[in-house]
């Protein structure tokens, strides 16, 4: 008797197990084998409005390898997610300010991963602007102060980069392409192969995945739980209460500046990573506003 019942367990349990999995359909069976890979692609995507040709073979697969790069590196895609409740904030307000569609604080977080990171080439600050681009925007680039820095200053030159961009390319998806091709390397690019459509451009590796690499991460941050990510708001950085500090004298030692405020010069330095050097020269007493941290010290 004990084993008649044991074997009609047995049979249950087979029994059980079989309408479990063919209850799954193939695709998602085949797809469930793949741990650590996306489980979703994207129907229709756009940047800044402008669709993306998902129909094009390429660009399909352009996308596709973005995802599933983005989306298996853990630590740093996390920490980028967490950053931009801190950043975020701050961007979004500008570029609505200057008509800049919102879609282009991906950018920033593909150019730095919202981190005052310095490249290769001499780029610098969360935008990662060049000294002599930085300059033509309207940045104080040098020794003392560095606006590349400042991300208030920042995005607002970003912003008037990409309408300038625009307004000379036609569209938002192009403008974002020369942010890394740059407007001559674009233009050329344009008059040697007779298109206009960032799609139908053979470009430089690096440029031709740019904007996928932007939609990649706007496809992650704005759905992380289907790409694996699990984050939990009391895991998200949060902004830190501040008081904006007017000077329009020179500080010949930050460190006594900052502990007037209350602060010590560590914490000085993250909340004012443009200033650059231990004082602040202004012989042409040019406003600066200083940020004072409230808590979080």
């Amino acid at each position: 008797m004990k084993k008649t019942n044991a074997l009609l367990t047995i049979l249950i349990i087979v029994m059980v197990s079989g309408f479990l999995i063919f209850g799954i359909s193939g695709e998602e069976k085949d797809r469930s084998m793949h741990i650590g890979t996306p489980m979703y692609f994207p129907i229709a995507t756009d940047f800044a409005g402008e669709k993306t040709p998902l129909q094009i073979t390429d660009v399909r697969e352009r996308l596709d390898r973005e995802l599933l790069i983005n989306a298996n590196l853990d630590a740093t895609t996390s920490l980028i997610i967490k950053r931009a409740n801190r950043f975020f904030p701050i961007i979004e307000p500008i570029l609505q300010r200057n008509n800049i569609p919102d879609d282009f604080k991906y950018l920033a977080v593909i150019e730095s991963g919202l981190m005052n990171a310095t490249s290769g080439s001499g780029a610098k600050g969360i935008w990662q602007f060049m000294p002599d681009t930085a300059k033509e925007n309207g940045m104080e680039v040098n020794d003392i102060v560095d606006e590349r820095y400042h991300l208030e200053k920042a995005t607002e030159a970003a912003c008037k980069y990409l309408q300038a961009a625009k307004d000379k390319f036609g569209s938002w998806t192009m403008a974002a392409a020369s942010y890394n091709g740059g407007l001559t390397g674009i233009s050329k690019k344009i008059e040697e192969q007779k298109v206009t459509d960032y799609y139908d451009l053979a470009l430089t590796e690096e440029t031709s995945r740019y904007v996928f690499r932007i939609l990649a991460l706007k496809e992650i941050m704005k759905s992380p739980e289907k790409y694996g990510f699990t984050i939990f708001k009391s895991d998200l950085y949060s902004q830190i209460p501040s008081k904006k500090i007017e000077v329009d004298t020179a500080i010949n030692d930050l460190t006594d500046f900052a502990k007037a405020q209350g602060i010590n010069y560590k914490i000085l330095k993250i909340h004012n990573p443009w200033l650059r050097d231990k004082k602040l020269t202004n012989s042409s007493k040019k406003k600066y506003e200083i940020e004072i941290p409230l808590e979080g010290y």
